[in-house]
């Protein structure tokens, strides 16, 4: 995202959420609108395409899961929640969410998430990302069918890292090795499961969660 500001569209029932949001965020963000449901969210959406979406689970007209699964074309939508439950989380990867934060979430961890998504990155709050990756030691099957090689040790550590948002120089830093031979895992391990992006490997990993 360089030193651009990052366009972003709030969708909540809440006015006082809204507006905080915007006072919070800061000045690497601008919220190009906001809306009260989710008809609202999907028409502007549609109309300033924005960088990312900040959509509430639980709001009239189908809520941060009809955003997702009608905007997700459009730009990366991240879901806003105090909802820890493993079904909501599943239910809104599976629509398209490219995140799933907590509202608890401080507004540093708010704003990196943010961010991030805008990038591309799939987010989710710390603690989530079990639920999402689910037990990659077992046997599984790539979208074709097929059986995936299974993942190292190494790759699992580096999968789940993934999950939660960090960057390969993060990733690098925290498992102690370089951002290259980070990138080389999250190349293998798209490779193994025969995948392109990263993103698609988190709602792979999903669907086999539901799925099993």
């Amino acid at each position: 995202m360089g030193e651009e500001r990052v366009r972003l569209v709030v969708a909540d029932d809440h006015s006082i959420w809204r507006t905080g949001m915007r006072a919070d965020l800061g000045e690497a963000f601008w919220v190009v609108g906001d809306a009260a449901d989710a008809a609202q969210a999907i028409e502007l959406v549609a109309k300033v395409r924005p960088d990312v979406v900040a959509a509430d689970l639980r709001m009239p007209e189908g809520g941060g899961i009809r955003v997702a699964a009608e905007c997700a074309a459009i730009c990366p939508v991240v879901i806003l929640t105090v909802s820890e439950a493993e079904e909501d989380l599943l239910d809104a990867i599976a629509a398209g969410a490219s995140g799933y934060l907590l509202k608890s979430s401080t507004t540093d961890e708010l704003r990196a998430g943010l961010y991030r998504a805008a990038a591309g990155e799939p987010v989710f709050s710390a603690g989530l990302a079990a639920l999402v990756l689910g037990d990659f030691s077992s046997a599984a099957k790539t979208p074709d069918g097929s059986a995936v090689r299974p993942l190292s040790p190494r790759e699992r550590e580096v999968l789940r890292e993934v999950a939660l948002g960090s960057t390969y120089r993060e990733i690098g830093e925290t498992l102690f090795i370089s951002e290259k031979t980070v990138e080389n895992h999250v190349r293998n391990i798209l490779d193994k499961v025969r995948l392109r992006r990263r993103s698609e490997l988190i709602r792979w990993a999903v669907k086999r969660g539901i799925d099993e």
